[in-house]
């Protein structure tokens, strides 16, 4: 079963740093659990190894989960196609990137994110914006645009899964 949703890193990030640490907001990362447990969301296997390559409690938090169903593969074939896709799309002289532009995007997880999110039909979670004249940083929601992949904010996520959050002293 494929999630409905794929989380960027800057998601879990920015939550562990700014928006809802864990040892504040412990809700917030049971609840990514639970929907993590329930199929709707996941992200992909070089976005963990991203976070468990820190030096704090994401770093564990990620490290704990990467031999599980939290951060699926993207060796399969139709992933692969997508990516070949993505690369290029990228690279067009169409799109205006500088080759360094277009190196650093193929070099992190952002190009792979958007390959699966477009292999399996997902929605991506992040907390990047569209940009669509900006040729400094390949941004996910101008590569989604391009490939009509749907891409949405944590707080469209908590209305979409309907999560609540409340305070129980």
């Amino acid at each position: 079963m494929n999630p409905d949703y794929l989380l960027d890193a800057n998601i879990f990030i920015q939550a562990s740093r700014m928006n809802y640490p864990f040892d504040i907001f412990p809700g917030f990362w049971e609840w990514l659990d639970n929907e993590q447990n329930k199929g709707v969301l996941s992200s992909i296997i070089p976005i963990g190894q991203e976070l468990k390559n820190g030096n704090d409690f994401l770093s564990e938090w990620a490290g704990e989960r990467m031999a599980s169903k939290w951060f699926l593969s993207v060796e399969e074939e139709i992933t692969q196609n997508e990516y070949r896709k993505v690369a290029s799309w990228a690279s067009s002289t169409d799109q205006e990137f500088k080759q360094h532009v277009v190196e650093d995007f193929l070099s992190v997880a952002d190009s792979w994110l958007i390959a699966k999110a477009s292999a399996q039909k997902c929605t991506i979670v992040t907390h990047e914006t569209y940009e669509p004249n900006r040729k400094s940083k390949i941004k996910i929601p101008n590569v989604c645009s391009a490939f009509s992949i749907s891409c949405i904010g944590i707080t469209e996520l908590f209305r979409k899964t309907r999560a609540i959050f409340i305070l129980n002293q």
